[in-house]
């Protein structure tokens, strides 16, 4: 049983989610946090990850380090997307069975289910369909990682559960052009157009719906389903409420911009990606967790943050 002084990895601690984990762990009390930098562990390699583990003893692994990216990123770079996913998620999730390690939350991502499934997104409707071409490496590899979990809990009876969270967004982002997601590429080009003339380019048509969350919002699901017995292993994160990429534009574009109007143009010739995706997130809700952060307050905080990056 998880406690305050049991030793816990977080695996990609200085990440997006990685990093928001570590924070909640300590603001909760948390008091033996392993981490390790790429330069001290690879986690492509799993020999040095075995060793690692036998070393430390962590009574519990978060898995948030993983190769991530936006849409450009996941079309030209799949085998190195799926290859590399592949390899941190599989020398954490044996490494840690092989060291007798019984407890791990593994983080995926809503872009595992089927790219025309019915909305709400359902757990049950992994693998039931075919996946957005865009992302299909990404996809493939954390479900592999979902199936692993499965599999593992199944043969050897351990305590390893997947949560699937929704777009995540908040301090500590990635903001690079190409490897950026949508809701860090929109803060950055917003936040561009404050000494330009107020023109902004999307992708698609801007009518494609995506749900979103604050980080620390996803950190604290994290920490709460690490404590928290469950029948189920797989279960969605998220606010069950989504909105238009053109929505968020305006909404962002309100805070950084105020009240100054700004002309949108769409690229039809860039995908839109799925058209929409909301989860279904009954079942976080029925063992006692819901999202606490509002829509506004997480894009004024982060907008904070880059700004702080910035600087």
């Amino acid at each position: 049983m998880i406690n305050y002084s049991s030793n816990i990895f977080v695996a990609g601690h200085k990440g997006l989610v990685g990093s928001a984990i570590c924070r909640k762990l300590k603001t909760s009390g948390y008091v033996n946090i392993i981490t390790a930098s790429k330069k001290k562990l690879d986690l492509r390699d799993q020999k040095k990850v075995i060793n690692f583990l036998k070393l430390k003893k962590p009574d519990f692994i978060f898995i948030a380090a993983a190769k991530v990216g936006g849409i450009l990123s996941n079309l030209k770079n799949k085998a190195d997307f799926i290859t590399e996913n592949l390899q941190i998620q599989t020398n954490l999730i044996h490494g840690a069975y092989l060291c007798g390690i019984k407890d791990i939350i593994f983080l995926g991502s809503s872009c595992v289910y089927p790219k025309n499934c019915k909305q709400p997104i359902k757990e049950d409707y992994l693998l039931s369909g075919k996946l957005e071409g865009t992302n299909d490496a990404y996809a493939i590899a954390k479900i592999a990682g979902i199936k692993m979990c499965q599999s593992y809990n199944e043969q050897y009876r351990t305590n390893y559960k997947c949560l699937m969270p929704t777009n995540t967004f908040g301090p500590n982002d990635n903001y690079d052009s190409i490897n950026s997601h949508f809701f860090p590429a929109l803060i950055k080009k917003i936040h561009g157009l404050k000494n330009k003339k107020k023109t902004i380019t999307l992708w698609g048509n801007g009518r494609s719906k995506r749900e979103v969350i604050h980080v620390d919002d996803l950190a604290d699901a994290c920490v709460f389903f690490m404590k928290k017995k469950t029948k189920q292993f797989l279960i969605n994160i998220g606010t069950g409420r989504d909105y238009t990429i053109k929505f968020y534009l305006e909404l962002i574009a309100k805070i950084v911009l105020g009240n100054k109007k700004i002309k949108i143009l769409y690229d039809s010739s860039k995908p839109n990606g799925v058209p929409r995706k909301v989860m279904d997130i009954s079942l976080a809700k029925r063992y006692g967790w819901k999202s606490k952060i509002s829509l506004k307050s997480s894009i004024l905080s982060t907008y904070k943050s880059y700004l702080k990056e910035l600087k």
